[in-house]
């Protein structure tokens, strides 16, 4: 399968919630390129990641992330080329 470039951004409404999270991005970690995590004291905390893999690997990881309640995941894939 074809490899992609895309994005994803990670709304964490719950700081309990971080280990989990970069839990599962570390398990994930052979596709992502780049992160910036933006912690909040006030709201949600932001992390933005860059990743490179296959549709069904970057699938993989914004499923799990999402399936974590207060956690909410929106992400955007580059067609091939």
């Amino acid at each position: 399968m074809e490899k992609r470039v895309g994005t994803v951004i990670i709304a964490i409404g719950d700081k309990g919630l971080a280990p989990m999270v970069n839990g599962i991005i570390s398990k994930h970690s052979d596709i992502v390129i780049g992160r910036l995590g933006l912690p909040r004291h006030e709201g949600m905390s932001i992390i933005s990641l860059v990743l490179e893999g296959t549709t069904d690997e970057i699938g993989a990881l914004t499923g799990q992330l999402g399936n974590l309640d207060g956690v909410e995941v929106k992400s955007a894939v580059l067609k091939s080329r």
